[in-house]
């Protein structure tokens, strides 16, 4: 059995650690994006010691964005974001914008993705169709459609072509769907369905960067998100100030008791050594 001076030192590394998070936590409390780290703990016979961290997933409040291409998942689920390479991301911030191109990019450059959709607004998977209702009922059950996605360019019509150029204007549904507008408003062609996932433990997700999720093997694999999708406003952080608060309170208690027994156990091997050297 561990000492009571090693479970001290145990104790007071773990808990400075502990206060880190937290203050991490409450500098990043209006951070668009930004979800609340949590820390849990291990105890052993030599004291606490702080275990992996977690992510507190829940939805954070909606703020106006710096544009309208800026959107607002309310529900659970994320964007699906593709990098150069490929590889798929997935994030709850959605500070997306068009670019010169008319490409529809998050701020760190990858492209986010959408459905293609025909002229009656329905999901293309191949050359065939998928209804609403199936969709919906689908992603709602946390199952999964195997539909191939696409990056979102809003100049080009990607299914018939009808209209070649850019669009005058353009509005996102709230399903998702992305509408492009010509000749003053007369002419409007369903362009996209923006593209959302889930994870039965989202929790688990490895956040390579802050906002940015992969999928990892206890997350599992991705199935249809089904919240819906605000126009011109951004995800704020979900960090709770209050509780962070009370949970720092309660940190530097702990603390304060640690080097309390470090400073007793101390004090306690200087008398011993003054005892045997005497």
């Amino acid at each position: 059995m561990n000492d009571s001076f090693t479970t001290a030192l145990n104790t007071q590394k773990a808990t400075t650690n502990w206060m880190d998070v937290i203050a991490h936590n409450m500098t990043n409390i209006y951070t668009p994006g930004f979800k609340e780290q949590q820390v849990n703990f291990k105890t052993f016979l030599g004291g606490a010691v702080d275990d992996d961290y977690d992510k507190k997933m829940d939805q954070g409040k909606s703020t106006p964005g710096t544009s309208k291409d800026n959107v607002f998942l309310e529900g659970r689920g994320f964007f699906l974001l593709k990098t150069p390479e490929g590889k798929s991301i997935y994030t709850r911030l959605g500070e997306f914008t068009f670019d010169s191109e008319g490409v529809y990019r998050a701020k760190n450059g990858n492209t986010v993705q959408g459905y293609i959709l025909n002229d009656k607004g329905e999901i293309m998977q191949g050359t065939k169709p998928v209804t609403a209702d199936l969709y919906q009922e689908t992603a709602l059950k946390g199952g999964s459609l195997d539909i191939p996605t696409t990056n979102i360019k809003l100049w080009i019509d990607p299914n018939n072509g009808k209209f070649l150029g850019k669009y005058d204007e353009y509005e996102i549904k709230n399903d998702g769907t992305i509408i492009g507008k010509a000749d003053g408003g007369k002419r409007t062609v369903p362009l996209y369905k923006i593209t959302t996932r889930n994870f039965h433990n989202s929790a688990a997700l490895y956040e390579f960067k802050e906002g940015y999720y992969l999928e990892t093997e206890e997350s599992g694999k991705p199935v249809l998100g089904a919240g819906e999708i605000r126009s011109g406003l951004l995800e704020l952080s979900n960090a709770d100030f209050k509780g962070n608060i009370s949970y720092f309170q309660m940190a530097k208690l702990q603390l304060e008791v640690s080097n309390k027994l470090i400073s007793s156990n101390k004090q306690l091997l200087e008398e011993a050594l003054r005892l045997v050297g005497s």
